[in-house]
C-alpha cells in the first residue's frame, strides 16, 4: 500500500475547486482526501462549496420568470 502524502489545509484548499470537480490526478485527489478526512475545518469548506455548486447547477435549469426577464430587458435597453 503506497503512502499518502500529508498536505496542510493551505495546499489541500489551493486543488479544493479543481478537486470537487473530479479534475486533479489520483495522487492530489488521494492528498485532499486523506486531509478531509482528518481537517473538519476544511471538510466543512469543502462540503459548503459542494453544496454551493449542486445549487447553482440546478439554478441554472429553471428558467427565468417572467417577471425578472422583463427587469434584464430593461437593464439591457439602458446600454
Amino acid at each position: 500500500m503506497k503512502r499518502v502524502k500529508t498536505i496542510g489545509c493551505e495546499e489541500a484548499l489551493a486543488h479544493l475547486l479543481e478537486y470537487l470537480d473530479q479534475e486533479v490526478g489520483a495522487t492530489v485527489r488521494h492528498q485532499v482526501d486523506h486531509h478531509l478526512e482528518a481537517c473538519r475545518s476544511c471538510f466543512s469548506r469543502a462540503e459548503f462549496e459542494r453544496r454551493l455548486k449542486d445549487k447553482l447547477r440546478t439554478a441554472g435549469r429553471e428558467p427565468a420568470g417572467e417577471s425578472f426577464q422583463e427587469r434584464i430587458k430593461t437593464v439591457l435597453k439602458r446600454f
